[in-house]
């Protein structure tokens, strides 16, 4: 699939270009890997019952490093003013809604069935890199995508745990992930916010507004009263939750603004191979059956 770059920094000119698109996805693709892996442990092995805390605590992490980065001048983004509400519109509420679906779908569906439809990404920021960015895509790229669309569609039509709510989830993160990729491409102007402003702003933007969401719906109140805090290896892989939640935020826009948000997209989906075998084996939720075992391993031969 053909990659297109994006106007370097002046970090980035010391690095070939296709070095940094490579190095850039594979980045991406460990990160969205075993965040996936973690969230899933603490959502289901361990039944953490508040996801919207879990993604509070993933914001607070990418705020903190940040801010103390820009502190010690290690990275550089620019400092608030009026105007960058306005630069940032609508990504911030892209990227709760991206975050708080993610999650969601994660706790409520096996890892098989999550990381095939997640994938319906794909065909959502095609359509939505042509409509907005003005790409175009050749014949053999829509005819994989498609091929993706019809093993998803097999896939989840013989989903023997099937669960209503956590498929409205898992495609409303597709939506808000295709629209957060695209326009944090497009958003991600040197000269304006840059990457690490990109990703502070969002953060900081959206925290508080789920705050609010997280003690309204009793979530905070849930998070509060799990009796899994005084477990050492459940506070680990929490905090490695949050971390990790902000290696993914940089590593997406990384990617993405090395390469294409569709190229992003398509590797997370090839990340997403080994993740659905792995769920097969050590998930414990995956009801297997023929034709979905079938339906799946479409999805996964058209990734190659």
């Amino acid at each position: 699939m053909t990659v297109e770059g994006a106007g370097a920094e002046p970090g980035a000119a010391r690095l070939p270009s296709r070095l940094a698109r490579l190095l850039s996805a594979l980045f991406y693709g460990t990160c969205s890997f075993l965040i996936v892996l973690v969230n899933k442990a603490l959502l289901t092995t361990y039944g953490f019952p508040s996801p919207i805390v879990l993604g509070i605590g993933q914001m607070a992490a990418t705020i903190m490093i940040l801010y103390v980065s820009k502190l010690n001048k290690i990275i550089h983004f620019p400092d608030f003013d009026k105007k960058i509400p306005v630069k940032l519109f609508p990504l911030p509420l892209l990227y709760v809604g991206n975050h708080i679906s993610g999650l969601s779908s994660t706790r409520k569906l096996s890892l098989p069935m999550f990381t095939v439809l997640r994938k319906f990404t794909i065909p959502l920021t095609l359509l939505l890199e042509t409509l907005i960015l003005g790409k175009q895509y050749s014949l053999h790229i829509i005819a994989s995508v498609f091929a993706i669309i019809l093993g998803a569609f097999i896939a989840a039509g013989s989903d023997l745990a099937f669960n209503l709510e956590g498929y409205v989830f898992v495609f409303l993160n597709d939506v808000f992930t295709a629209a957060n990729g695209v326009y944090t491409k497009q958003k991600m102007d040197p000269k304006e916010l840059g990457k690490y402003g990109v990703l502070f702003y969002n953060a900081c933007f959206m925290i508080v507004p789920t705050l609010i969401i997280s003690v309204s719906t009793g979530d905070l109140q849930q998070a509060t009263e799990f009796n899994q805090w005084k477990n050492v290896l459940f506070i680990m892989q929490f905090l490695l939750s949050c971390f990790l939640g902000f290696l993914l935020m940089y590593s997406t826009v990384l990617c993405s603004y090395y390469n294409s948000a569709l190229t992003t997209a398509v590797v997370g989906a090839i990340k997403n191979v080994s993740v659905a075998y792995i769920g097969m084996l050590l998930g414990g939720d995956y009801i297997f059956s023929v034709l979905n075992f079938v339906g799946l391993n479409i999805w996964f031969s058209a990734l190659a």
